[in-house]
């Protein structure tokens, strides 16, 4: 098992229900494949840098999780047919 970082931004129309739902969707998905999530930090709402899918804004989201490395590709393949999830990003932590 490894350490990841997910970071995703998703779109800004949703609400705090289906943005929960989206995160233990996303949870789902790791645990199911033999991994452990830690505490998910909700950023909310911020600004973006330039726009995404012609969106100024989106909601980010931040999940530390430990799974198998060979998860990170059917994970990346879910995030990129997830619709609300406009950018993502899978980082290995070391230590």
């Amino acid at each position: 098992m490894r350490n990841y970082e997910i970071a995703f931004i998703a779109h800004p129309e949703l609400d705090d229900e289906a943005f929960t739902a989206l995160i233990e969707k996303i949870k789902g998905w790791i645990t199911a494949a033999g991994g452990a999530v830690g505490d998910v930090d909700r950023w909310g709402r911020r600004r973006l840098a330039y726009p995404i899918r012609k969106q100024r804004e989106g909601q980010y989201a931040f999940i530390p999780a430990q799974m198998p490395a060979s998860f990170t590709g059917e994970l990346e393949r879910n995030l990129r047919f997830a619709e609300p999830v406009m950018r993502f990003l899978i980082t290995t932590v070391e230590g």
